[in-house]
């Protein structure tokens, strides 16, 4: 007489979802960082933040003034800031000046080079394109 068991595989009753994800980084080992994922909520808020910066700086970049070109890049960069501060929610394994670094002490004082791996992630999360992501 043989006995067998049967195992009931139970569904997952709900679909889960994290509105953050962690990311190893490319530029610097053994750190990570969190983003946002996108939601509905969060492209209107975004949207908002980046719209009269994003207005004046392509005003001013079709100028042919040199003063009009090089505020036009000052506000490219502000809008960079925008995409920064919105997506960027928290980093571990780096310490900036000695103290374990935040989402906050990375865009005013960490490495450029992860800033701007971290931009990017952030822009290919929001979906924009290639020529978007140049803004």
């Amino acid at each position: 007489m043989t006995s067998s068991t049967l195992h009931l595989v139970e569904e997952p009753r709900e679909t889960r979802y994290a509105s953050v994800m962690w990311i190893d980084s490319q530029s610097q080992p053994r750190v990570r960082y969190s983003i946002r994922r996108i939601s509905f909520g969060g492209r209107i808020e975004l949207a908002r933040r980046i719209r009269d910066v994003g207005r004046k700086a392509e005003y001013l970049e079709a100028g042919s003034d040199v003063r009009d070109k090089l505020e036009a890049m000052v506000l490219g960069a502000e809008i960079d800031r925008v995409y920064l501060d919105w997506g960027l929610v928290g980093v571990e394994g780096i310490a900036i000046d000695g103290e374990a670094a935040t989402a906050q002490s990375l865009i005013d004082a960490g490495p450029v080079e992860l800033a701007a791996e971290i931009l990017g992630r952030i822009k290919a999360e929001c979906g924009l394109t290639d020529d978007e992501r140049k803004n």
